[in-house]
């Protein structure tokens, strides 16, 4: 555990060896640039985001990293309440300016959708001779323990927050909401600019109640 308030949790080897080569194959030529949505829900393209992203397709091994995320969650989390698994391949100069991965705008919480996002992880899939590309949460403490230096830039100044390294197969894990059901503003993070090289991540978002078939899809069993 990285973080008690907000929760934050960083989980080494989420992905094995495999499935990251299978992600990759699974969605190549299908990467697009990645939309950013307003207070409408009106989706559009914005330079606060400038990566490329896609749909994972559902496949078995898919799904296997589906039940991962679940249980970690715990068993009470059905599959319904997962958006479509989604990947975000990010080159040269590309990033995610700060932003939540919860949602203030009633447009965006629908019963449709699931509600809110209850909680985040994001799956590092793979760094091609990458320098750059961390993912900074500002308003957390930077740890005191060295060991952690591994997986967090270390070097940042101490009010710069907390930048994790991409680490491929490594993920971490946060909840978006308080008790309440409010947004948590400490969850502010960003997609810091690759430097060089390329950054291949995973978004596994879970919402606060099942999504609709319009969104989700249709759950097969393999």
């Amino acid at each position: 555990m990285f973080s008690k308030a907000p929760l934050v949790i960083y989980i080494s080897n989420f992905l094995t060896a495999e499935e990251r080569s299978h992600l990759q194959e699974v969605t190549k030529g299908t990467f697009a640039r990645s939309a950013v949505a307003d207070e409408s829900g009106e989706e559009g393209h914005r330079q606060t985001r400038t990566s490329q992203s896609t749909t994972v397709p559902r496949d078995s091994i898919v799904r296997c990293i589906e039940s991962r995320a679940l249980a970690f969650q715990g068993f009470d989390v059905p599959r319904t309440h997962l958006e479509p698994l989604q990947l975000v391949q990010y080159g040269s100069g590309e990033k995610y300016h700060l932003h939540t991965d919860w949602f203030e705008s009633p447009e965006r919480m629908t019963s449709e959708v699931g509600g809110n996002r209850l909680s985040s992880f994001f799956v590092y899939v793979a760094a091609g001779n990458l320098t750059g590309g961390g993912t900074n949460f500002p308003i957390l403490n930077a740890p005191y323990d060295e060991r952690w230096c591994d997986f967090v830039d270390c070097d940042e100044p101490w009010d710069n927050g907390v930048t994790f390294k991409p680490v491929p197969g490594n993920a971490v894990f946060w909840q978006n909401l308080n008790e309440d059901g409010t947004g948590d503003p400490s969850t502010i993070h960003a997609g810091l600019p690759v430097t060089s090289g390329t950054k291949l991540g995973m978004n596994i978002w879970t919402r606060q109640g099942p999504l609709s078939e319009k969104f989700r899809g249709v759950d097969e069993e393999t």
